[in-house]
């Protein structure tokens, strides 16, 4: 069985790590925590740990390069475990979501997100899985860039910390289940009562 490899895009250093451009990283840390993992090594530019789940052999990376370069890590983890593109799962922030949202797609163009494009430049195409968090669209005239760079708000933080965990739900679903039945089950946005 071909082993699996999702990636969570953010930002290293403790200035980005709660910024909504880190949604990526903070599933992945989400993840390794449900599957009882730590962080155990850097390899190629990127924080790895491997595991099992249902079977599945694992691996969980956060490229430690800034998010324009994610490329790099992910072309060479892909290569180096022989990681087929349908079982790279690719997590990021998306600004053209409503915050709460997931949406799973099996592909499509980087939509200006750089991390993505990094990747998409370094594998040679657009068609890989990837699970976008919606952060929600920036207000007024701010520029996108500068958006994603700021912290959620205190209002914001529980809708936040039920759809990472929502996504740490997509994302093991997606070994297990494959692309079709978890963007059936998980695609959508989280309601608030």
């Amino acid at each position: 069985m071909l082993p699996y490899l999702i990636v969570g895009l953010g930002n290293p250093g403790r200035q980005y790590r709660e910024t909504r451009h880190n949604v990526g990283f903070a599933t992945l840390d989400r993840l390794a925590t449900r599957l009882k993992l730590a962080y155990s090594r850097v390899q190629f530019r990127a924080l790895v740990i491997d595991g099992r789940h249902n079977q599945h052999r694992l691996f969980l990376a956060k490229p430690q390069t800034y998010m324009n370069e994610s490329g790099q890590a992910v072309g060479a983890l892909m290569k180096f475990y022989k990681i087929p593109l349908e079982n790279l799962l690719v997590v990021h922030d998306d600004v053209d979501l409503p915050l709460g949202t997931l949406r799973i797609r099996p592909g499509g163009g980087s939509a200006g997100q750089k991390g993505v494009g990094s990747i998409i430049d370094r594998v040679g195409t657009q068609d890989f899985p990837r699970l976008r968090i919606g952060v929600g669209r920036p207000p007024g005239q701010m520029l996108a860039a500068a958006y994603v760079l700021q912290e959620f708000s205190r209002g914001e933080t529980e809708l936040v910390a039920q759809t990472l965990e929502r996504a740490v739900d997509a994302a093991l679903a997606f070994v297990t289940d494959g692309l079709d039945k978890t963007m059936n089950q998980y695609n959508g946005q989280l309601t608030t009562e």
